[in-house]
């Protein structure tokens, strides 16, 4: 008999608003009996049906909705939901380089797929996920028909599903660089050792964005794979490119070459440590850009994630010529946007300097954030000019 999840009295209410989680300590009763991994029914303390997803009793997250109405589990529902996902992305104007599926967004759970070119690249970070990998692999084949698909499970969250950390080629064949065109500038993505799924597609419309801003002297911060570097040198007669990673600054002066850029140094080394010696230099620049990498995991980190915004961003705003621009981003979660613009106000204040927001960014339109939902939502991006 396939488990049946009653929740506790007014616990269905989020659910209702659209979430598709369904903690353990909301859960009132489990009846029937499945292999954990299968399909659940989750149901009001009252026994109104509310929708269907994979159990996991080793999870917090007991169950992940993505059936609410009458449709079938299988390899038909995945290639019907991968295929509306990528539909949209294409009716966009996406083509080269983008993100395909985004998980709960669009009712794939735990589901990441990201196109770099003729390849693509996956997340599967559920054990009901996982249980269908065959089905999901064989899925984006009908719908893209990749030269090859690699794994990047390779992600701490992993262990809250009790899965290990995996990564390998699931289809085809994967080369050691693959390339991409993102806002007209050629890039190699390396999907095997870069961050995350091989780069930070979030990001593609906030790095387009910022040519605007990129005059003179601009100062990229945590560059990684180069691309606000590489989208500010289309415009700023210098860039430095800061990253603690030596892999990470060689495929920036790789796309640097490529596409004829002869305006970008590079600098290997912690930015906090750089920043500061920046400032003991008297250096000054005419656009910093700050991208650091999510500074908090949960809720608890949060403080410690602001303290950590507001020295890194005190730095930046000490650093830039008056008139001049600061591009500050984050992509913690648990640290959302009134908190962010409390603490990288605080920072300006400290610094003595006076900034107006000429911008306010978000993650590109093919990661959606799903209303109800707010871990959906997560990359905020500021622009200041600063005085």
């Amino acid at each position: 008999m396939a488990y049946e999840i009653f929740l506790k009295k007014g616990e269905e209410k989020r659910i209702l608003a659209g979430h598709p989680w369904v903690y353990a300590n909301e859960v009132s009763r489990i009846e029937g009996k499945d292999r954990n991994g299968a399909l659940a029914t989750v149901r009001a303390f009252d026994g109104r049906f509310l929708g269907k997803g994979y159990i996991n009793h080793a999870s917090k997250i007991l169950v992940r909705i993505f059936l609410r109405g009458k449709e079938e589990d299988g390899e038909e529902l995945f290639f019907a939901r991968i295929h509306a996902a990528n539909a949209f992305r294409r009716s966009l104007g996406y083509d080269n380089c983008y993100r395909a599926v985004f998980a709960e967004a669009d009712d794939l759970p735990a589901l990441i797929v990201d196109k770099y070119g003729d390849y693509l690249c996956v997340q599967i970070l559920s054990l009901g996920m996982y249980l269908r990998k065959k089905e999901i692999v064989s899925a984006l084949v009908r719908e893209f028909s990749p030269a090859g698909i690699y794994e990047r499970s390779d992600v701490a969250v992993r262990k809250k599903e009790g899965l290990p950390e995996e990564t390998g080629v699931l289809f085809g064949e994967i080369p050691e660089r693959a390339e991409i065109v993102e806002n007209g500038i050629r890039m190699e993505i390396d999907l095997r050792r870069g961050q995350k799924t091989g780069y930070f597609l979030d990001q593609k419309e906030n790095r387009l964005a910022v040519r605007r801003y990129a005059r003179g002297e601009v100062l990229d911060c945590f560059c990684n794979s180069g691309g606000f570097s590489l989208n500010a040198a289309a415009g700023a007669d210098r860039v430095t490119a800061v990253d603690v990673s030596p892999l990470a600054l060689e495929t920036v002066r790789r796309a640097a070459e490529k596409n004829g850029f002869c305006n970008i140094e590079t600098v290997c080394g912690d930015a906090f440590s750089l920043l500061r010696a920046f400032r003991e230099e008297g250096r000054t620049f005419d656009c910093v850009i700050l991208d650091p990498p999510a500074f908090c995991k949960s809720a608890a980190e949060a403080a410690d994630a602001c303290k950590g915004y507001l020295d890194i961003n005190l730095l930046g705003f000490r650093l830039v010529k008056p008139g001049g621009f600061l591009v500050t981003c984050s992509c913690s979660h648990y640290v959302p946007l009134p908190l962010f613009e409390r603490t990288v106000a605080e920072a300006a204040r400290r610094a003595g300097r006076r900034a107006q927001c000429v911008e306010l960014r978000s993650q590109a339109p093919d990661h959606p954030v799903l209303l109800g939902a707010e871990e959906t939502q997560y990359l905020k991006c500021l622009i200041f000019r600063v005085q």
